[in-house]
């Protein structure tokens, strides 16, 4: 029970820490989840959630490390094999031995080794809080693929150097022959083991399709069973890097569904939700995890009288300064040799910007967290091992500091690389997905005959919704204005509805109380023009009260004199409308009106025709003819989407990976709609 209350509380964090990052979109949700982790280790106190390194790697990095295999470019790893392996392993054994050397001579009384180990443990990078960043800053793609590729394997080489370092402490042993023998065999054998068990799985698939066994889910469970089966069979039977082996499978599996196709349209459909949401789920409890552990990591250094707590605060700062230094002399020294020694094709000529680039983002994670936490409490003389508190301080204030240098420094820094993206023209996906949906209610529009207007005006409906949830996630100063102007135009429109009201009330056309109720109304769908959360809950609340009184009075009146009365209210209703058709159309016809503007009005307009139309036809006719003649148009429009996309990349709108992610998001809305409607 206890384990299933713990389970659920990760995940409640984790949906309110979503929530708080889209109000507070400046700071990453990486950090967030790390605060709402911390909150949670002082309200449970004494209670803590012990990690171990082994189910800690199967459970969350396997899955992770595969995910991230499957979707990096293999023709971006190929070109940029020389930096990611370099980084992934060159560097770390830089940052294990000069890092240990440095770290020794700032604490002499830490051990060498166990100043190794600590530099070991530092040495992964964790690029799943950089990703985050990356979303609101403009990363130069080159330092996001380096980041994301040795990723994929410096927690290998780093987990590797980190227990053969401990391994020193606590026997007082070691030998470099036999640590370079066994870290070539955990690489080789791991890099084996997992191509030829993903082979094996994707084989097996395979075999299980020709035999009939068809069933997406069925497959899709497989895919997500692969990298914890590839994971443990590689570690627990034959001792090699368990890591390796999901990457390795993870890139052998996107090559061969690539160029086989053997996964049916309805299996990757779901595969891939179920991939987004447990990677959702995992990304965001690791983090959370990380901070629930920093009160044990680091409780132990601030209660121990033999440590200054701000001598070793101190310590993290220098430490961080230290290892960042050393990833950024080897960054530029590695891209100096490159482009003046060895004359690589396609290399970059140095740049201080781009080695600090890398630097930064080379931010610390939950592993060196798990892996720092299993430092063993005792030596195998049975003393105390040394240093450890001060260890565990040390690497919880490193990971920490270089998530808050990330945060600070990356968007200043990557400032002008934002101007220089937006100087392209390329819309971002948000944008090219607004424009791709407009120009599919102007196909809708333009199949419009009497015989489909009804269908034709649900299906605009359900694109506008489409396109305003879009723009109310968007904060670029081009939405904003744009949502200001339609705003304007909207509130234009109501006021002519009052205006008309207020007349008819003059001329006793309505009495009194009906005056009150549609001014009433038209109150709130002005108010509803804001976005301020509170009148949207205020909102929601007085639609469901009115539909509830609606329902009540149904019951109560007489049938006869409720239609009459409704079909009434129906007709007022309507020449409102018209009223402010007949405004916005005075607005359209002014000379100083851009075409942006005209097109706006146009748009409002059209929302005005289209409840008439709605008004004017009772929602009870709207047969399964109706039905049939949406789906039609449905079909219409989904070709436009693709055309539209097609249209945007032959202009230089959008890049040919944008045209990808674009393709495959209006597949995934294509497919749910369409199992909806079978439905």
């Amino acid at each position: 029970m206890n384990l299933l209350l713990i389970i659920l509380m990760l995940l409640l964090c984790l949906l309110i820490s979503d929530v708080i990052s889209h109000f507070v979109p400046f700071i990453p949700t990486a950090l967030i989840q790390i605060g709402l982790g911390l909150g949670i280790a002082f309200i449970m106190k004494s209670q803590a959630i012990e990690m171990e390194t082994e189910w800690f790697l199967i459970l969350f990095v396997a899955p992770l490390l595969y995910d991230d295999g499957r979707h990096f470019s293999r023709e971006n790893l190929w070109k940029m094999r020389e930096p990611i392996f370099g980084n992934a392993i060159i560097l770390v054994l830089l940052t294990t031995v000069l890092g240990g050397f440095f770290i020794h001579w700032l604490m002499p009384y830490m051990p060498l080794a166990a100043a190794f180990a600590l530099a070991a443990v530092l040495s992964p990078t964790d690029p799943v809080a950089v990703n985050g960043i990356a979303k609101r800053v403009q990363i130069p793609p080159k330092v996001l693929t380096l980041v994301r590729g040795e990723s994929l394997i410096n927690d290998a080489s780093g987990l590797v150097a980190f227990n053969y370092a401990i391994a020193a402490v606590v026997t007082g042993y070691f030998s470099l022959r036999d640590a370079a023998l066994n870290f070539s065999y955990m690489f080789i054998v791991g890099a084996v083991l997992g191509l030829t068990l993903g082979l094996l799985i994707d084989w097996i698939g395979f075999i299980l399709r020709k035999k009939g066994i068809r069933d997406a889910t069925f497959h899709s469970l497989l895919q997500i069973l692969t990298p914890f089966i590839i994971y443990i069979a590689t570690e627990e039977l034959f001792h090699a890097s368990g890591v390796i082996a999901v990457v390795v499978a993870g890139i052998a599996h996107a090559a061969i569904t690539e160029h086989t196709s053997t996964m049916l349209a309805k299996e990757k459909v779901i595969s891939e939700n179920v991939w987004s949401v447990l990677l959702f789920v995992l990304n965001g409890v690791v983090f959370i995890l990380l901070g629930l552990n920093i009160p044990i990591s680091m409780g132990a250094a601030v209660a121990n009288e033999d440590i200054n707590n701000w001598l070793a605060i101190a310590g993290v700062l220098v430490i961080w300064l230290g290892i960042f230094g050393i990833r950024f002399v080897y960054s530029y020294l590695s891209t100096v040799s490159r482009y003046f020694i060895v004359k690589s094709k396609g290399a970059e000529a140095p740049s201080v910007k781009t080695s600090l680039l890398i630097s930064l983002t080379g931010v610390r994670g939950a592993v060196t967290m798990v892996a720092v936490l299993s430092v063993p409490t005792l030596l195998a003389s049975g003393a105390e091992f040394p240093q450890r508190s001060l260890i565990l301080f040390i690497a919880t204030g490193v990971i920490l500091v270089t998530l808050l240098a990330a945060t600070l420094f990356l968007p200043l820094l990557c400032k002008t690389d934002k101007e220089k993206a937006r100087a392209t023209n390329q819309l971002d996906f948000n944008a090219a997905m607004i424009k791709i949906f407009l120009a599919t209610i102007n196909r809708i529009r333009q199949e419009i005959n009497p015989e489909n207007e009804l269908a034709a005006y649900e299906l605009i409906g359900e694109y506008k919704r489409m396109v305003k949830r879009i723009q109310n996630e968007l904060n670029s100063p081009e939405t904003e204005g744009y949502l200001n102007k339609l705003n304007e135009l909207k509130l234009k429109g109501l006021r002519a509805e009052a205006g008309y009201l207020g007349g008819a009330l003059e001329t006793n056309q309505i009495d009194q109380t009906v005056y009150e109720k549609f001014e009433a109304a038209l109150d709130r769908r002005e108010e509803a023009l804001s976005n301020d959360v509170r009148f949207s809950v205020k909102y929601f609340l007085g639609k469901t009260l009115r539909i509830w009184h609606q329902l009540k009075r149904k019951y109560k009146q007489d049938p006869e004199k409720l239609m009459a009365k409704m079909a009434d209210l129906k007709d007022l209703q309507v020449k409102t409308f018209e009223a402010a058709i007949a405004s916005l159309k005075q607005e359209q016809q002014k000379t100083e009106n851009s075409k942006a503007d005209t097109d706006m009005i146009e748009a409002v307009i059209m929302g005005y025709q289209g409840m008439i139309r709605r008004l004017s036809k009772e929602r009870s006719e709207f047969k399964e003819e109706d039905e049939e003649l949406k789906e039609e148009l449905r079909i219409k429009a989904m070709d436009s989407e693709r055309q539209e996309i097609q249209r945007m990349y032959e202009s230089g709108e959008i890049s040919i990976e944008q045209s990808r992610k674009l393709r495959r998001h209006i597949n995934y809305i294509e497919s749910a709609t369409l199992d909806d409607t079978e439905e």
